[in-house]
């Protein structure tokens, strides 16, 4: 299935901006963005997963995570296949680096915006959860989906890497309630290297900032890579920029196991976390040690 985005704009020569997220991918005619899945046909750009869901799940609402956010509920969960960064530890490749695997193919089930609805009510789910890969590619099936779910008193919860751009957060905003947010690292090299986030970190600070503006419920998940985002003095970065937003913003700081590209790099120690911990207290209210 297919659909025309709503967030691009077009160009001259049949090219097309992509608005979603802050690669703004320009994309030629035929071609798509890095993502794999937002396409230019004919001058206009099409999300090639709308109603193709790739990975669907009931899972606890704590394993998204959000530990301060109708807790003790399960979250219908959904995501399509792509993704807009090229994280070489990704616990999802198959899916979000689709094309590393079967190319242009697109994989997935068909499921309708309703259909997930009625299927979250059926399953008692309070929410429904857009994830796996990242929301943002897909912003406009999860939008949709979003706008049903509103009416019948479910909640919309983004499980997100915060690379979006203002226009998606505008577009959203009205229909999502609660976001976990990745913030990988507090540095620019970081972000550009391992992620190819074309901006760096900045975007996703922006994020953050904006949504909580907007009184989305926010949460926000480092994961401590060892010898890549270990630092203690990263860590307080990250510690003192939360807490510059809001204290009770929870951080969520969690272990990496090895995975992808990543298959010999170590575990991390859990006297690393304990030291992220201890950091993280100093400036927040809610600092939580996960995947252990």
């Amino acid at each position: 299935m297919e659909k025309e985005c709503v967030l691009y704009v077009k160009e001259k020569n049949k090219r097309a901006i992509c608005t979603a997220c802050e690669q703004r991918c320009l994309i030629p005619e035929g071609k798509t963005g890095i993502c794999g899945v937002r396409k230019n046909i004919n001058g206009k750009l099409y999300l090639m997963v709308y109603g193709k869901v790739a990975a669907k799940h009931i899972d606890p609402i704590e394993k998204k995570p959000l530990y301060h956010f109708l807790p003790g509920t399960y979250s219908y969960s959904i995501g399509t296949v792509g993704c807009n960064f090229r994280c070489p530890w990704c616990q999802n490749y198959d899916i979000a680096q689709f094309m590393e695997i079967y190319g242009d193919k697109i994989l997935g089930e068909n499921i309708t915006p309703d259909e997930i609805v009625k299927q979250a009510i059926e399953t008692k789910c309070k929410s429904i959860s857009y994830t796996y890969t990242e929301p943002t590619i897909f912003i406009e099936y999860a939008v949709d989906t979003a706008k049903l779910a509103k009416k019948h008193g479910l909640k919309k919860i983004l499980v997100t890497n915060g690379y979006m751009t203002k226009e998606c957060i505008d577009y959203f905003f009205p229909y999502i309630d609660a976001m976990n947010i990745d913030l990988k690292s507090f540095s620019d090299d970081f972000y550009r290297k391992y992620c190819r986030a074309s901006k760096g970190l900045k975007p996703v600070l922006d994020t953050i900032k904006n949504c909580h503006k907007k009184g989305i419920h926010i949460e926000i998940t480092t994961l401590i890579i060892p010898g890549l985002s270990d630092s203690l003095k990263e860590l307080e970065k990250i510690s003192k920029f939360i807490a510059s937003v809001d204290k009770n913003i929870p951080w969520h700081i969690t272990r990496f196991f090895p995975a992808y590209k990543m298959p010999d790099k170590e575990i991390t120690p859990l006297e690393t976390l304990k030291e992220a911990e201890k950091i993280g207290k100093k400036y927040l209210k809610y600092v939580h040690i996960g995947n252990v």
